[in-house]
């Protein structure tokens, strides 16, 4: 069984290469269920209904999210009505919305996905290591099947993770970087492991932002408004093909497509 996570999205630039994109790689790839970091898929900071639907509607069947995930204050109330898009699990007890799910394949397999978010250089959340236990407890009843989601900035935290959860999960998949990692890899108990999937939106930027006004903020150490960059789009993630039996990964292949 084929998962393609489509790494964080940045934007209008990073949802035109979703659109452009993502048709053809479903046809090409024959693809079984299709998650995508969605966090700063709203002008670059956060995730609206709209937005969240507008995805949906392009083909992506599981929004994950993050740090930014409460960036627009609409987005509260859509986490506690729909399960399709998820927030960390590992925030505090009573934060809206869900951290991991059951969702159906294109051919009726049930897989687990778990959204968590980093500690280091990132907020005050719970410990990621024992809410992905938690979380994988409940799961582990209903499928083998699990994918993770993990959203963090330390290269060392998304390492240790992808070493406590080798043979427990599917796959550990980093985020929130948006710079695609060469490591690539099936740990040795065969969960499929990569630090950070990439970004989606204009690589003629820094990390998906105008190039110009970040340059800007470094130099003059000043406020800047942040616009994400609209030049030199592309869609990046991984492939991960799993056995449906024993959840445990065959392979993880990186992908990096530009819209011509």
């Amino acid at each position: 069984m084929k998962v393609f996570f489509i790494s964080d999205i940045v934007g209008k630039p990073g949802r035109k290469a979703v659109k452009a994109l993502l048709p053809k790689l479903l046809e090409s790839e024959g693809v079984e269920l299709i998650l995508a970091n969605g966090e700063n898929a709203a002008g670059g900071f956060g995730i609206t209904p709209q937005v969240a639907h507008e995805l949906v509607e392009n083909g992506i069947d599981i929004i994950t999210s993050g740090n930014h995930i409460w960036d627009r204050k609409e987005i509260a109330d859509f986490l506690e009505k729909e399960d399709f898009l998820l927030r960390p699990a590992n925030y505090p007890e009573g934060a809206p919305g869900k951290g991991s799910g059951i969702f159906k394949t294109k051919t009726g397999e049930s897989v687990g996905v778990i959204n968590l978010a980093g500690r280091t250089y990132m907020g005050n959340f719970e410990c990621p290591f024992r809410a992905a236990l938690q979380a994988i407890e409940k799961i582990k009843k209903s499928t083998p099947l699990m994918i993770v989601d993990f959203h963090a900035e330390a290269t060392s935290e998304k390492a240790a993770l992808g070493w406590f959860l080798d043979g427990q999960v599917s796959a550990v998949i980093g985020t929130h970087t948006h710079v695609q990692t060469a490591d690539e890899r099936i740990l040795p108990l065969g969960t499929a492991f990569i630090t950070d999937a990439g970004m989606s939106g204009s690589l003629d930027s820094v990390i998906g932002i105008e190039k110009e006004i970040a340059i800007q903020r470094f130099l003059t150490q000043t406020p800047k408004k942040f616009e994400p960059a609209k030049r030199n789009l592309h869609l990046q993630g991984v492939i991960v093909d799993i056995d449906e039996k024993t959840g445990n990964s065959h392979s993880i292949v990186r992908v990096d497509y530009s819209v011509e």
